[in-house]
């Protein structure tokens, strides 16, 4: 039996490293962390120096028994968690419930799962690191007082099942105040002329006008000297050049080197994944984390294919560097390299505590993997490799030409561009032009006016988030770290306070009204700057440089003032509403604004008098509609409940006409109602797409996915047997004359013959056989 232990947090690691380590080793899986705090209570004492209650998390318990079982019967224990503050949580908990007298226990770290790095760890153990514990340990608590302090305020005051958070909050900040400046943004009217010019040699060269007295003209949102404002201004402008003479003015020539970006850190690896492969964040890291744990690639079995994915910094290994630079110059000549090795410099704040995202093995080009990998992980690894090769390249060389075509007062700008070194640019492209060529001019040489094309312009207001843009944000802030990111992006979205439609974010009407409510009360715990500096403090902890019970006595002291004002500040939504300008239609008193359990509504203050209410939950006045009920005539109103938002007559209950928002209009098909003769109609329901009757609700025929087999009904005779789906998925078979016949199967009729014949051959070639 195998007298050393090794433990990780995945499976999928263990059965790699076990590979890796033989016999002597046995390897097994904490499956994430095993203790935590109580979910039931704070367990937090905070007035005994914040000591935390930890406790078996109780899904984990058969867990801790099974590693403690198994420890018993090795002699030196091995603790190989990730090489991060939450891996050495893991650790620090490892080690209080497996320690006993005499027994060894070690910390191993390493930042790739292949044999050589396994191996080396394993030979130089360490210990563990107690000072990144306790900034994971604060990190916790504070996140956990946040948590469980000010959630239950929005459940007294608003509505149960919201929560806050020291990050998250924040993140749906950035959000909400993007959207303000969006609404706020009043769009300014500016022209551009273009002109199409023919050279002395026939050629056609395109300009825009760039300059009117010098003074650069306005293109886009950022402010110029001029601005052609109107119709009328740049129709004088057109007038003044009908009869002018365009000449070359000046002829501009500049070269440009490009120089390759560092190997991915974490952020930057999930915002190049969002725009290059269309990858969500979280889907970003489960992929990378897979590619990290081990795949099996055919002869060399289970391989780490790239170093670990939580990381902020650009540095890696000497030892890797040169296999990169080996390689290139191997496979695409030496001169593709540069006279010394590419070094990057590290951000501002940098852990530094790993290397850059890379692949383990350099020489595994995607193309050997392609037998090996799903598609999305091979396109994340394909990323990765060519983003790490390129880094250890030349510079890309451009040639850039500026012509400038004058007439007067008014300066024409066009630009060229000519790749002459393709450099790193052919193995990774971040954005490199294709050449953009020009015709071939001289300074003087006169030019023959074409056609000038004017075009209005309105300015932009500010782009909404995306995922790989929210990313960016959270990071230039300081605002979370690299393992949190996509974390951040998930629970803003499962409480419903944001939404992404077309992949952007948007605010929902409950988002905006929890963020006005906790940035007013908490106006300093959920400032972005204060967020960010209570990141630098966790970092300092982690670093050994600051002591992590005095910055949670500071906080505490702050957070507790405001959790105090804000418990007596902040009004009681749920009882009482929003008071509102708006009238009652109905009965003419004032409306107030309420949380409901698909959002917000707008409710009549004279309730249980009065009933009316008006769905708020949209937050978007592009949602309302002016179309009219085809039942009654009324206007329909927009409305959200359990399956989405949708279409619903405004005389409900007397109307109960209603229709799915999802893809508007229902579609019309080219075939009549078996039943009543008028068009069938394809809806959506909450059950994917169906087929039922234009005539609904008079006529409730409908064929909800059924497919028609040419199969004689086997209990009526008369019906054909249908195939169908229960709202689960699951596929059955009935018969085309429900509910005249009620005949119903799970297996289609006729397979059990063909299943029996079958059978019924292989018993017959078995006993040929023997």
């Amino acid at each position: 039996m195998a007298k050393k232990l090794l433990i990780v947090e995945s499976p999928a690691k263990s059965r790699t490293i076990s590979k890796y380590l033989g016999k002597d080793f046995q390897v097994e899986a904490t499956m994430g962390h095993i203790i935590d705090l109580p979910k039931s209570k704070l367990g937090v004492d905070t007035d005994n120096d914040f000591e935390p209650q930890y406790v078996v998390i109780p899904e984990k318990q058969k867990v801790v028994t099974s590693l403690k079982r198994k420890a018993a019967s090795a002699d030196e224990i091995f603790l190989a968690a990730d090489p991060d503050r939450e891996g050495e949580a893991i650790c620090w908990h490892l080690q209080n419930i497996l320690k006993k007298k005499g027994r060894v226990i070690h910390r191993v770290l390493f930042n790739e799962i292949t044999k050589a790095s396994i191996k080396k760890a394993v030979e130089n153990p360490g210990k563990i690191d107690l000072d990144k514990f306790n900034a994971q340990q604060t990190r916790r608590i504070v996140d956990r007082l946040v948590g469980y302090k000010v959630s239950p305020l929005l459940w007294e005051k608003v509505k149960r099942g919201l929560s806050a958070g020291r990050v998250q909050t924040v993140a749906l900040r950035i959000i909400c105040e993007r959207e303000k400046k969006i609404r706020a943004f009043n769009k300014e009217e500016y022209w551009s002329i273009t002109g199409h010019f023919i050279t002395e040699k026939g050629e056609e060269i395109v300009a825009k006008l760039g300059r009117v007295k010098g003074k650069k003209v306005r293109s886009g949102n950022a402010k110029s000297a001029f601005i052609i404002s109107s119709k009328e201004q740049a129709d004088e402008i057109l007038s003044h050049l009908e009869s002018g003479v365009f000449t070359i003015a000046s002829l501009d020539k500049k070269e440009k080197k490009r120089r390759p970006l560092p190997p991915f850190i974490t952020s930057k690896m999930q915002q190049e994944a969002s725009r290059a492969l269309g990858f969500s964040v979280k889907k970003t890291m489960t992929t990378a984390q897979h590619l990290y744990e081990g795949k099996d690639i055919g002869q060399q079995g289970l391989v780490g294919l790239i170093t670990y994915m939580r990381t902020d910094s650009t540095r890696i290994a000497a030892q890797a560097i040169d296999e990169a630079r080996t390689f290139i110059s191997e496979t695409m000549g030496k001169d593709m390299i540069p006279a010394r090795p590419n070094i990057f410099a590290a951000k501002s704040g940098a852990q530094d505590a790993h290397e850059a995202i890379r692949p383990t093995m350099v020489h595994l080009h995607p193309d050997k993997l392609k037998k090996h990998l799903s598609r999305d992980e091979l396109a994340l690894y394909t990323l990765i490799w060519k983003r790490f090769v390129a880094s250890q390249m030349i510079p890309a060389i451009l040639h850039e030409t500026i012509v400038t075509i004058r007439s007067g007062i008014y300066d024409f700008i066009a630009n060229g561009t000519t790749l002459v070194q393709p450099g790193f640019s052919q193995v990774y492209n971040p954005g490199i032009a294709k050449d953009k060529l020009l015709p071939l001019v001289s300074e003087n040489e006169k030019v023959q006016g074409k056609k000038l094309i004017p075009e209005q312009n309105f300015t932009s207001p500010p782009a909404r988030f995306t995922e790989a843009t929210l990313v960016k944000e959270l990071e230039s802030n300081g605002i979370g770290r690299p393992s949190t990111y996509a974390s951040i992006i998930s629970v803003i979205q499962n409480r419903e306070y944001a939404e992404q439609q077309e992949k952007k974010f948007h605010p929902t009407a409950l988002g905006e009204l929890v963020n006005d409510i906790l940035i007013k009360a908490f106006p300093d715990i959920f400032e972005v700057s204060y967020t960010a500096e209570l990141e630098n403090q966790l970092d300092s902890i982690g670093q050994g440089t600051m002591d992590w019970q005095t910055l949670l006595k500071t906080f505490y002291q702050r957070f507790s003032d405001e959790l105090k004002n804000a418990s007596e500040t902040i009004a009681n939504i749920k009882r009482d509403g929003i008071s509102t300008d708006e009238k009652c239609g109905k009965c003419g008193a004032p409306m107030v604004i309420k949380v409901g359990r698909y959002g917000l509504f707008m409710a009549c203050s004279n309730y249980p008098d009065c009933k009316n209410t008006r769905d708020l939950s949209n937050g978007n006045e592009d949602d309302q509609t002016e179309e009219i009920c085809p039942k009654c005539g009324k206007s329909l109103v927009l409305k959200s409940g359990r399956y989405g938002k949708y279409f619903q007559c405004s005389d409900y209950p007397k109307c109960d006409y209603r229709k799915s928002k999802k893809n508007g209009e229902v579609k019309e098909l080219d075939r009549n109602c078996p039943k009543c003769g008028k068009p069938l109609v394809e809806r959506k329901g909450r059950y994917g797409t169906f087929v039922s009757c234009s005539g609904y609700p008079e006529c409730r025929y409908i064929e909800n996915g059924k497919k028609e087999l040419n199969i004689p009904c086997p209990k009526c005779k008369d019906g054909k047997v249908v195939q169908r789906h229960t709202r689960k998925g699951k596929t059955f078979y009935g018969c085309s004359r429900y509910p005249d016949c009620d005949y119903v199967s799970w297996t289609r009729p006729g397979s059990e013959k063909k299943a029996g014949k079958k059978k019924k051959a292989e018993k017959t070639a078995s006993s040929e056989s023997d």
